[in-house]
């Protein structure tokens, strides 16, 4: 609480989305009504200010919309026909169902789906990971982003912050490298800004002449798929000229002459034609980088999302030490400083529960887990803080999946999403500013408090309280499910950590939020939490092969992907390319991009009046060359597809994408949208090469008018 004047109190909060800002809020109460949501004016990194998405975050929590109390089915599945039952036969039918198929297929035939329609580490991505690990149901591996990222960045330099982005104000020379930061990582444009002022120079590399592109120094408009070949591109310069820091290449790097050896192979004039960027274009940009310091790199995580993004990402990690930028305050790489925060994971996913041997299943081919042949079969699904139907891939195999009469779906959410549509029991889900939590973040370093600013409406609960119930119906006795949300939340975090010295949980509830005690200059002379302490070019985890952390799959270390890994970087070719994939693209000639849309974060907002009117109606980008090569005009209705699916939407005509290149935003609802489907009715389940994660960027289509 901050103040309390008369009836109006302040309270502070966070914003529990999946975005890297994790902004800290206040919400005034007045007569136990929230009747505004502002920035905290005193956070270092949000400043006082909410993006468009949040700044009106009550029309969500007051919408006519929302679920308010928990309900059964009465009409047929996907028709969205539902009556409102208690609590108490809720519960016990979710139970009573449970125990049946456990009984007769085994507590496998259970599946939670999860992700992070809350960020919270009370009410988020893990909150039903002890209750489904006690419960020996199949374990969800949940990888749509940040994990190839993650294993990559780990393979480099290991668990660090890497870059401050308080600091890039500091930096002379700064590439956002696949980040849209004006939609989606906003709160760092100042300190961009500010580095502009200053003189620092900002390039942007994307496809797409995104927002954030537009207001750049320099875009380069890679070929999709195609960044781990720049990269070793921009190394092959670097090293040939001789512009690397040498006395850190030597103190604190490994591999250098095998990554030397490796460059070797991609000369500026091979990787332009990979690319589509001349080789004169390269060689400038390897040149100011290595000479510019500080430099500093922004990764967004729409690099890993492609047959070689992992690789990909391990080259570009290695270009800060090869040019000595983190010598520099302001100078070396951004990927999604979390490292340093001290989650005790275990207290979250209680892998002791964990049977050996239960099987785990990935989400991203939820459509496949659904409609296959399993051993045992799916026969439950429990969802919450995700929508699968509109946010994973080959939505039509979704669709059939939840569609089954022997398929029992319970979904906790907070309005009548795409997937609550198919539910067998419907549950409500509060609001943040109706539950206590606990924010960490992807984008700074900083950890945050939010208090519940008002009653929970009509019989909406905590996800945390949710599980709490469900565990107590199902009978378990384990002092982790009888634990209060503060309880929790003094057990989530490891207070007596380095990073957290200072901080405890009185100081969070007078401020709302505390930096932690990390070093701005952390690789100054190395120190990198490797094996080694050194940059790794060359990995020494490269030997374990491909895995997925812990964290993305309920605390499991069975059954990794396993693959070998090849220790260097390297560039891989994307499975569905007009280029790697001739063949194919004599059906299917354009590439396909789901961008992140500026008024939604995924599925989120996206059936609020105000947001949809904002980002208009779903549309595709076509370029004018292609548009022209189809007779395709602007405000067209066209159809996207391939052998995955279809969905159509009208044509938007412009040259803002490449030649070559479609664009469809993500994030709207089916039911909302134009002939009942939308992007990820056309991308692929495949992985990328590392972490398992989606590699939703690789997928060819053909783009046709419907009229």
């Amino acid at each position: 609480m901050v103040s309390t004047v008369g009836e109006k109190t302040v309270v502070l909060g966070a914003c529990p989305h999946d975005c890297p800002d994790t902004c800290a809020m206040l919400i005034t109460v007045e007569n136990g009504r929230a009747t505004s949501v502002s920035g905290n004016p005193e956070h270092p990194f949000t400043r006082g200010t909410l993006c468009g998405k949040v700044s009106d975050y009550l029309d969500r929590v007051y919408s006519p919309d929302r679920v308010l109390y928990p309900m059964r089915r009465v009409g047929p599945k996907g028709s969205g026909q539902f009556e409102r039952i208690s609590w108490d036969a809720a519960l016990d039918e979710i139970t009573s169902r449970f125990q049946e198929i456990i009984a007769e297929y085994g507590a496998e035939a259970i599946l939670p789906c999860s992700y992070l329609g809350h960020e919270g580490l009370l009410n988020g991505l893990t909150v039903g990971d002890a209750f489904f690990n006690r419960l020996g149901a199949s374990i969800s591996e949940r990888t749509f982003c940040i994990s190839g990222t993650s294993t990559a960045w780990l393979m480099t330099y290991g668990a660090t912050h890497g870059t401050d982005p308080d600091t890039f104000s500091h930096s002379k020379y700064i590439i956002l490298w696949g980040c849209n930061v004006l939609s989606t990582n906003v709160h760092l444009w100042p300190f961009i800004k500010e580095a502009r002022q200053n003189g620092a120079k900002l390039v942007v590399i994307d496809p797409v002449r995104t927002k954030t592109a537009t207001q750049a120094d320099w875009h380069i408009p890679i070929r999709p798929g195609t960044d781990g070949a720049f990269a070793l591109g921009l190394m092959h310069v670097i090293i040939s000229e001789n512009l690397i820091d040498a006395d850190y290449v030597e103190n604190y790097t490994v591999g250098f002459a095998e990554l030397k050896e490796r460059v070797s192979e991609f000369p500026p004039e091979r990787v332009a034609e990979i690319t589509g960027i001349p080789a004169e274009d390269i060689i400038t940009l390897a040149r100011e980088y290595a000479t510019t310091q500080p430099s500093v790199i922004r990764l967004g995580v729409a690099l890993e999302k492609q047959a070689g993004g992992g690789q990909g990402i391990r080259a570009i990690c290695c270009l800060p030490a090869l040019v000595g930028a983190w010598r520099h305050l302001g100078g070396g790489m951004l990927q999604a400083p979390m490292w340093p925060f001290p989650i005790r994971w275990e207290v979250v996913h209680r892998p002791e529960f964990i049977k050996a041997g239960t099987r785990v299943v990935n989400q991203w081919q939820i459509g496949q887990t659904l409609t296959g042949e399993m051993n045992p079969p799916i026969k439950a699904l429990f969802v919450y803080n995700c929508n699968p139907v509109t946010q994973a891939a080959e939505q039509d195999k979704i669709v059939a999946g939840l569609s089954r009469e022997d398929l029992f779906t319970v979904v906790s959410e907070q309005f009548m999403t795409d997937t609550a549509d198919y539910a067998d029991i419907l549950l409500p889900a509060t609001t943040q500013v109706e539950n206590l939590d606990l924010m960490f973040s992807w984008g700074h370093t900083y950890v945050t408090l939010n208090m519940p600013a008002i009653a929970p409406l009509g019989e909406a609960i905590p996800n945390i309280e949710l599980f709490r119930r469900l565990a107590t119906r199902m009978g378990f006795e384990e002092e982790c499910f009888k634990l209060s949300d503060e309880q929790m939340a003094m057990e989530v975090l490891d207070w007596s950590a380095p990073a957290l010295d200072g901080i405890d949980m009185d100081l969070l509830k007078t401020k709302g939020f505390a930096k932690l005690k990390i070093d701005l200059v952390p690789h100054a002379a190395g120190n990198f939490p490797t094996p080694s302490g050194k940059c790794e070019f060359l990995s020494s985890m490269a030997v374990d092969s491909n895995y997925v952390l812990p964290a993305f799959r309920q605390g499991c270390e069975e059954f990794q992907p396993g693959m070998p890994v090849d220790p260097l970087p390297t560039y891989t070719p994307q499975r569905e390319s007009p280029i790697s994939n001739p063949t194919l693209k004599e059906r299917y000639p354009l590439s396909l991009l789901s961008a992140k849309p500026h008024q939604f974060i995924n599925s989120c907002f996206a059936n609020l009046p105000k947001h949809r009117k904002l980002q208009r109606e779903p549309r595709v980008i076509v370029h004018p060359s292609d548009a022209a090569a189809r007779g395709i005009v602007e405000g067209q209705l066209v159809k996207v597809f391939n052998d995955r699916g279809a969905f159509q939407v009208p044509a938007h005509v412009s040259d803002i994408t490449r030649p070559g290149v479609v664009v469809a935003p993500l994030g709207y609802w089916r039911k909302l949208s134009h002939a009942a489907n939308t992007v990820n009715a056309a991308t692929s389940s495949a992985f990328a090469d590392l972490g398992r994660v989606a590699a939703v960027g690789d997928s060819l289509v053909e783009v046709v008018s419907v009229n």
